[in-house]
This record gives C-alpha cells, sequence and structure tokens, in this order.
C-alpha cells in the first residue's frame, strides 16, 4: 500500500468518525476548516489515483497492442520471405511436370532433368546457398559427416573419397554437412 493510499485510508476513517459527531465539529470552528482542507486534498488523492489507474490501464492496453502488432508483422515477413523463395522454385516444379508428361527416350529424359537441376542450382546461387566443396578437399567435420573409409591410394589420407549427399551453406551458415566417405591411404599412414 503506497504513502498516499494509506493517508486516504485514514483520512476517511477520521471523516467516517467525524460524521458521527457531526455537532461538535460545528461547534470548534478551526475543527471545520481543518476537516474541509482535509476533504479537499481526500478529493485530490483520489482524483489523483483515478488518474494513474487509467494511465496504467492505457499503457498496458498500448503495450498489448504493440506485441500484437510485432508479433503479427513478424508473421507476415515470414510468409513473405517464404512466398519470396517458393515463386522462384515454381518453374522448376512445371519442369518436373513437363518432364513427367513427356514420351521420350530414357536419355532424352535424362537430359531435361539435368537441365532442371542446374536450373535449381542456379536458384539456389542466387539465393546465396552454395555447395560444400567435397570430393579431393581435406575432411572438415565441421561441414562434412564422415560415412564410413575407403583405402584410397591416389587421394592424401583424410581427404574425402566419396560424397554421398551434397551439403550446403547458406552464406557462411551451415544447412547441412555433406556426408561423405573419407579415403585412408595406406603408404601416408605408414611412412
Amino acid at each position: 500500500m503506497s504513502k498516499h493510499e494509506s493517508e486516504l485510508t485514514v483520512l476517511e476513517s477520521q471523516e467516517a468518525g467525524t460524521a458521527s459527531q457531526g455537532e461538535e465539529v460545528s461547534a470548534a470552528p478551526q475543527g471545520g476548516a481543518d476537516l474541509l482542507t482535509s476533504q479537499v486534498e481526500i478529493e485530490q488523492l483520489k482524483g489523483e489515483r483515478d488518474q494513474l489507474l487509467d494511465r496504467i490501464a492505457r499503457l498496458q492496453a498500448e503495450f498489448e497492442n504493440a506485441r500484437k502488432r510485432a508479433e503479427r508483422e513478424r508473421v507476415e515477413y515470414r510468409d513473405y520471405a517464404t512466398g519470396s523463395v517458393v515463386e522462384q522454385f515454381l518453374p522448376v516444379v512445371d519442369n518436373f511436370e513437363l518432364a513427367l508428361k513427356a514420351k521420350g527416350t530414357a536419355e532424352q529424359l535424362r537430359h531435361g532433368v539435368e537441365l532442371i537441376v542446374k536450373q535449381m542450382e542456379e536458384i539456389l546461387r542466387q539465393l546465396q546457398v552454395n555447395p560444400i566443396p567435397a570430393v579431393g578437399e581435406a575432411f572438415d567435420p565441421r561441414v562434412h559427416e564422415a560415412l564410413g573409409s575407403v583405402e584410397r591410394e591416389d587421394l592424401p589420407d583424410q581427404h574425402v573419397a566419396e560424397e554421398i549427399r551434397r551439403g550446403y551453406k547458406l552464406r557462411e551458415r551451415l544447412l547441412r554437412p555433406a556426408m561423405v566417405r573419407v579415403a585412408h591411404n595406406p603408404k601416408q599412414t605408414a611412412e
């Protein structure tokens, strides 16, 4: 309870007590002036309290509205960003559908799929998504996930021999590691 509220409670209880002794108050002229001053102060404090409570309620409502607006803007931004990316991949989906409807040879179908892959790679490059170099590179556990090793004398020890699944980075952030098999060169380890 604040100082003003406790003073208000004391003054209200005094007011109630003096109201029952109305004759004694009127007999003492100075006591009446004090009571009138106290009554004015009480009304002033009640007004200040009401204004503060109203202000608090308004601030709480403003805060809640700002929080809801920020959440709505965040969802709209995410939807906009997602829509922008999906829009770029729609031609790729169209080309896959055309390839499925085509009545060509296996070689023609393969060539069509290769063109679609190139189209997808170009879109990824525009989005700054780049493949992680793998075959022939030194094994790096930060960007490569080793699924096993193979004995190879044509590659240096602890270098990537095979790429099983390509890994990607978005700028410098790893999206997924490349799944690889690592070369084990017995000639280099023996030396």
